[in-house]
């Protein structure tokens, strides 16, 4: 059992990369004994290793380093079509991936998850002995400490107790949450957030799903419904959602929305073929692009002005990042934000693959089993 002292020592690394006992303690701000102490049990478990010798005006120290193949786990998006698994190892790399057909039930689920999973070990045999864990990534609300979907419009779910159902089929520690929280760990641990204490995560798709780090931490809120811009009110007598309400962000930005304004518009309902069209002038993608780029833009200055993040990744699933779109969402943010705090955000607009998820999910099992996240 990992104590908060190893995690503590195993984030750091994860963080900054090798580092020697000395950079430990001046970092953690614990004894020389007690981090010897904390270095010789991780390496003993295995965990870490010793690698590199650093040289300097003292002795020569040796660099700690994480142990990829100490640990490994397992992520499965329930976000994606098809469904996704994924194994990796305790530095968050890809062995394998497989995909699910999606099942009418929880339960046809969990059998279609625990039947893939031996799939997912050819070829690495050595992973199966060393397993540490599941972690899903469910669209909707969750409720993070019960591994409980409490509601899913997408699967249709209402308090389905999915972490105990694969537990219970997979023999494994399950851990359940949001999908864009588990974007936003996952790139925390091992992308774009990773060494950001105070950072968010949007993603752009059928959905908008956004996921914050603060100091440190994933932030699930009160209830796990922290970050649900999807459903923030732009437009009160706007279309209606499928969540009930009218106006939301979802029908104006997400990509599922786009494409059906410019179906409407008798164009095609592709990002990509929509930006092409506004780039030889068509006004109608233009006025489509602009208005869906400006809703985010606008939620995302909210964000912004809220929460004071450092970093900021907004990850597409379709169309140019460099795009219309993009661009308007960018220039929306810096238009709106007060000039010192869009000078000092570091905003990224970025490509995310089907694959993030899934990855995302492997990390939730890794950050609470090893880095405590």
């Amino acid at each position: 059992m990992l104590t908060d002292g190893h995690a503590s020592v195993l984030r750091l690394i994860n963080q900054f990369g090798p580092l020697s006992r000395t950079e430990l303690v001046r970092q953690l701000g614990i004894s020389k004994a007690s981090m010897s102490a904390l270095a010789s049990d991780l390496i003993d478990r295995g965990v870490l290793a010793e690698g590199e010798m650093v040289y300097g005006a003292g002795r020569p120290s040796v660099r700690l380093e994480l142990s990829a193949n100490s640990a490994f786990f397992i992520g499965v998006s329930l976000a994606t079509v098809p469904f996704t698994l994924t194994l990796t190892d305790l530095r968050g790399g890809v062995l394998s991936t497989a995909e699910l057909t999606q099942g009418a039930t929880p339960e046809a689920i969990v059998e279609e998850i625990a039947a893939a999973i031996p799939g997912l070990f050819d070829g690495h045999p050595q992973a199966l002995d060393r397993l540490a864990g599941i972690g899903l990534a469910v669209p909707g609300v969750v409720d993070a400490a019960t591994g409980t979907c409490v509601r899913s419009t997408l699967l249709d779910w209402r308090d389905v107790p999915i972490g105990d159902l694969v537990a219970a089929a997979t023999g494994l520690p399950a851990y359940v949450e949001n999908d864009a929280n588990a974007l936003a760990l996952g790139q925390h641990l091992f992308g774009s957030l990773r060494g950001c204490d105070q950072g968010t995560m949007i993603a752009v798709g059928d959905g908008i799903g956004c996921g914050h780090i603060i100091n440190g931490e994933l932030h699930r809120g009160a209830r796990g419904g922290a970050g649900e811009i999807a459903h923030a009110t732009v437009d009160p007598s706007g279309l209606p959602c499928q969540c009930g309400k009218r106006g939301c962000l979802d029908t104006l930005a997400s990509v599922r929305s786009i494409a059906a304004a410019a179906r409407a518009a008798g164009l095609d309902c592709g990002l990509a073929a929509l930006d092409a069209a506004a780039n030889r002038g068509e006004r109608a993608a233009i006025d489509i692009l602009h208005g869906a780029g400006a809703a985010l833009g606008l939620a995302i200055a909210q964000i912004v002005q809220s929460l004071d993040p450092e970093r900021m990744v907004i990850g597409m699933t379709d169309g140019p990042v460099t795009g219309l779109f993009a661009r308007v969402v960018r220039q929306t943010v810096e238009a709106n934000v007060m000039p010192d705090d869009h000078r000092r955000l570091d905003l990224t607009i970025t490509r995310l693959e089907n694959q993030a998820w899934a990855i995302g999910a492997a990390s939730i099992a890794a950050g609470r089993g090893f880095f405590r996240v």
